[in-house]
């Protein structure tokens, strides 16, 4: 593995965030960590150092462009940033009519504006290198239609619709843009009761981690563009 090339995993306190920082660096990749809990990202180093892996930690809101400017800037002043994963996201479990506008443009702010500020980011960066990969974290729920789940649907279907238009843009530019469509994982960002009933029936965050990381290692013609990931039992009922 080339240690100058970098990866950038955003949301990588918690759940496949972490589970796909630590993938990488487990198989030789330079990581750079972000995520808005420092102390997390700071625990992920801290029982990767045991197995001696590291990533590097860059705190960073991804709902501030000029957070995300100012961490990228850092980021690329030593260091060729060939990966960006983008996976940070939060959601709600409540009715449309339910949802608060501060809920909404948190979603909305962080699960879109947040994966396209970091886009906008690092593409110069990798069209001046001569490409690279963007790997984006979306759900099922851009492709089926599930109740309480409004606000996330929207943010994951306008990533998603964004993300194929930027794709055919960049045909000729050897950056791919890989999404992922991960069906039910068990993540901090379920409700633990949800997870006590039904977690027995999700994928792990390092099942959907190892897809990540495979997708990338990919380096022929050939790109997985889109990849579903459900469990065996398929999506909760």
């Amino acid at each position: 593995m080339d240690k100058s090339n970098g990866i950038w995993v955003t949301g990588a306190s918690s759940g496949i965030g972490r589970a796909a920082a630590a993938e990488f660096a487990r198989v030789g990749c330079k990581v750079f960590a972000s995520a808005r809990r420092n102390v997390e990202l700071e625990r992920l180093n801290t029982e990767l150092e045991k197995e001696n892996r590291a990533v590097e930690i860059f705190p960073c809101n991804v709902a501030s462009y000029q957070n995300v400017e100012s961490v990228f800037k850092k980021i690329s002043a030593n260091n060729k940033i060939d990966c960006l994963v983008n996976n940070a996201g939060v959601t709600t479990f409540k009715l449309a009519v339910e949802n608060s506008i501060n809920e909404i443009n948190d979603i909305i702010n962080i699960n879109l504006l947040g994966s396209i500020y970091t886009i906008k980011a690092v593409l110069p960066h990798m069209i001046a290198n001569g490409g690279g990969t963007i790997i984006n974290i979306l759900s099922v729920v851009a492709k089926a239609v599930y109740t309480k789940s409004s606000a996330y649907t929207a943010s994951k279907m306008g990533l998603l619709g964004y993300t194929n238009s930027l794709r055919e843009e960049l045909r000729e530019q050897n950056i791919r843009i890989i999404n992922i469509l991960p069906g039910a994982t068990e993540t901090p960002m379920w409700p633990s009761r949800l997870r006590e009933l039904h977690g027995d029936k999700m994928m792990t965050s390092e099942d959907v981690a190892r897809i990540i990381v495979w997708a990338y290692l990919q380096k022929g013609n050939a790109v997985a563009e889109e990849i579903v990931v459900r469990p065996i039992t398929g999506d909760l009922k």
